[in-house]
């Protein structure tokens, strides 16, 4: 036990005017208290450290509402004492970044934040740390192998299943070793497990659009009796994983693998109308869950708007979202959204964005979208995206050479991005990066990183929502 002072002195220390003579380090090892509470105190203790803030203050949350807001002092630390806290799993936010944290009765964690690396900088400590240092290793064990899986979806079914269910195997095998040495409840224990098996289910729910998509072909009908089998598991009114992140992903893949599989139509015009209108009325059959559906129906319209610019197939979409959704607040998002999709009409001029060149200087996107362009995007969290994208462009710029490729990468490290533009040396691509991407987001409609846009010779948009890596892409530049 690394108890070393009094309780009721330790609570002083842990005061707003003291926090600041304490380093993490030390408040770490105060926080490793064992000490036993009685079985009405649920007291719980919150702190830590933010390296190069954005904001001067941290976000706490409980289902996406939120319980405080944590001000930094001049050191860039933060602290809350709850009086009551009860078990269960909150978020916490440092803008545009947030991450989840676990909280058993009376928990006293710390945690150290740099938004530079937001997800790779946060590590654990005190009461309650091993749990969820358990939960952020296997998220970035997750986020690793979505951003490297890319090319597996061109793989037949067998070679396929092969490769999930090796790297399914070692999580598990990681998941079971922590559960045992930890020893965490079973409340805990249906985030650990949904952290594990959403993701391995994901990717399965992916495979047959994607390969589609990728290769031409269609393998429904090739995959194993038992491939869905683990849809019969899933308890989709879980309340307590209605804003989980890996049940809510899940979600929205598997309905849009069986949207696909369902459709009936013929029509291009229409297919994607049809696909987004059977999502809904899974989400109103399946969730008896105010909150679940409302989630569920807000991601199904955010991918909808994002792939269908028919303004009469918008508007029956948006009738059917309408009748739904009960949630006043997504309702307003998701028609603004609506409203910014009609500025990117084919034949309008593609709303004027703040990008920077290698040197650092800020441009205007209209300087540069004077002729024929295809305009993509990248992260550095998506690595095989990276070269996978770029490959492509540098392909189809040798086929069409009077388009110019224009990579724009999203994230925020100036300096990184050009270390992995020299790194990779792409050539022939022309490589910006995003000034300000919630601008950007929001006037181009940014929601994936597949999205790609394609301009025309006077410069106006003729298409503005394609995927680079669709079987006939080319068609679009013809």
């Amino acid at each position: 036990m690394l108890f070393i002072i009094p309780y009721n002195t330790l609570m002083i220390a842990y005061s707003k005017k003291l926090l600041p003579l304490f380093s993490v380090a030390t408040l770490c090892l105060l926080f490793s208290c064992n000490k036993e509470f009685s079985s009405d105190n649920y007291i719980a203790y919150f702190g830590g450290e933010v390296v190069n803030p954005k904001s001067n203050y941290v976000l706490f949350l409980k289902n996406d509402e939120i319980i405080d807001t944590l001000f930094l002092n001049e050191k860039n630390q933060f602290f809350k004492q709850f009086d009551s806290l009860a078990p269960g799993m909150y978020t916490f936010k440092h803008d545009p970044e947030y991450q989840y944290v676990y909280f058993d009765k009376n928990d006293s964690l710390m945690v150290r934040i740099n938004p530079v690396e937001f997800d790779e900088s946060i590590v654990f400590c005190g009461r309650g740390d091993e749990k969820n240092n358990f939960l952020m290793e296997l998220y970035l064990k997750n986020q690793e192998d979505r951003s490297t899986m890319f090319d597996i979806f061109d793989y037949d079914t067998k070679k396929f299943q092969a490769t999930i269910d090796a790297s399914f195997k070692k999580n598990q095998n990681f998941y079971s070793k922590k559960k045992e040495n930890i020893k965490w409840n079973d409340d805990f224990d249906i985030y650990a497990n949904a952290t594990l098996q959403f993701h391995h289910n994901s990717k399965k729910e992916i495979y047959p659009i994607a390969h589609k998509l990728r290769t031409g072909k269609i393998i429904n009908d090739s995959l194993p009796k038992n491939y869905y089998d683990h849809r019969k598991n899933i308890d989709y009114n879980n309340v307590n994983l209605t804003n989980y992140s890996p049940f809510v992903r899940y979600l929205t893949y598997m309905m849009s693998n069986v949207s696909y599989s369902n459709v009936n139509s013929t029509n291009t015009t229409t297919e994607a109308l049809e696909i987004h209108l059977h999502k809904l009325n899974i989400a109103d059959t399946l969730f008896k869950s105010a909150k679940v559906k409302n989630k569920i129906l807000n991601s199904v319209a955010f991918s909808y708007l994002l792939e269908d610019q028919n303004s009469e197939n918008n508007a029956q979409f948006i009738k059917r979202f309408n009748d739904l959704s009960t949630d006043k607040e997504s309702l307003e998002e998701i028609n603004k959204l609506a409203n910014s999709i009609k500025l990117l009409k084919v034949g309008a001029e593609l709303p004027e964005v703040s990008l920077l060149d290698l040197n650092g200087t800020k441009i205007s996107s209209k300087s540069i979208l004077k002729r024929k362009s295809v305009i993509f995007f990248w992260t550095s969290n998506a690595s095989s995206h990276i070269t996978a994208c770029h490959k492509k462009a540098i392909d189809f710029q040798k086929a069409y050479p009077d388009y110019q490729f224009i990579a724009i990468n999203i994230d925020d490290n100036h300096e990184e991005w050009i270390q992995l533009l020299k790194q990779y040396k792409f050539g022939v691509v022309n490589e910006f990066r995003a000034a300000d991407f919630d601008d950007l987001k929001s006037k181009w409609a940014i929601n994936k990183l597949q999205r790609t846009i394609i301009i025309d010779q006077n410069g106006t948009i003729k298409n503005g929502f394609v995927n680079l890596f669709e079987v006939n892409f080319t068609n679009y530049l013809k």
